[in-house]
């Protein structure tokens, strides 16, 4: 299953019903500011449009250009495209200079990718663009969702319905607590909270001691 063809399909709708920024992501920026911020799978920028209430500059990367032409037409609409960069890459090598960010969102996006070494050198990547004194949140649906009986992580598609009622299925792998904390630590990310909130693990990582 190709997520970046995926995107692209459902760019438009999907952006339309994503509107708002999470509570987490608000609460996680509350009194945080950089000078260089990056947004890792910025989709339609609705985070990358808190963040550049934070930083002098942003970053978005995702890879589906269709959802980057979103977050171009949302960030001109909303008047903070003098702020962003949008820019197609892949979250486990981004194209980002080592120690180039003070601040970053990777939010609701390690879980599309597969297998587990792509998800680990995803987050080893945000621990490589990470400033020394940087800070991210990471997010991943979570077996803690309402909508799933069982314990331990698995893989599996969810269906995104198109107007109209054309189905397309998204790769999707459902993180245990437990195991996405496992492979926050397995990566070069130092763990500085972790918590379970709305369905989804989030954990607030730094950059790892040099």
């Amino acid at each position: 299953m190709d997520t970046q063809s995926t995107y692209d399909r459902i760019a438009a709708h999907f952006a339309k019903t994503r509107e708002y920024a999470w509570p987490e992501v608000e609460a996680f920026l509350e009194g945080r500011s950089a000078t260089r911020a990056l947004d890792v799978g910025c989709a339609n920028g609705r985070h990358a449009e808190l963040l550049a209430g934070c930083a002098e500059s942003v970053v978005g990367v995702d890879l589906s250009r269709a959802l980057l032409r979103e977050a171009a037409t949302r960030a001109r609409e909303r008047g903070f495209a003098d702020t962003l960069d949008l820019v197609h890459g892949d979250a486990a090598a981004l194209p980002i200079a080592a120690d180039a960010v003070g601040l970053a969102t990777y939010v609701a996006t390690v879980h599309h990718l597969s297998p587990r070494a792509a998800r680990i050198r995803s987050l080893d990547e945000i621990a490589r663009v990470l400033a020394p004194d940087g800070t991210a949140l990471v997010s991943a649906w979570s077996t803690a969702h309402d909508r799933f009986d069982r314990e331990k992580g698995f893989d599996t598609t969810v269906d995104w319905t198109l107007p109209g009622g054309e189905t397309v299925p998204r790769y999707y792998h459902i993180y245990s607590p437990a195991e996405f904390e496992a492979d926050i630590a397995e990566s070069a990310l130092r763990l500085v909270d972790v918590d379970v909130s709305s369905g989804n693990c989030y954990a607030v990582v730094a950059a790892p001691k040099k």
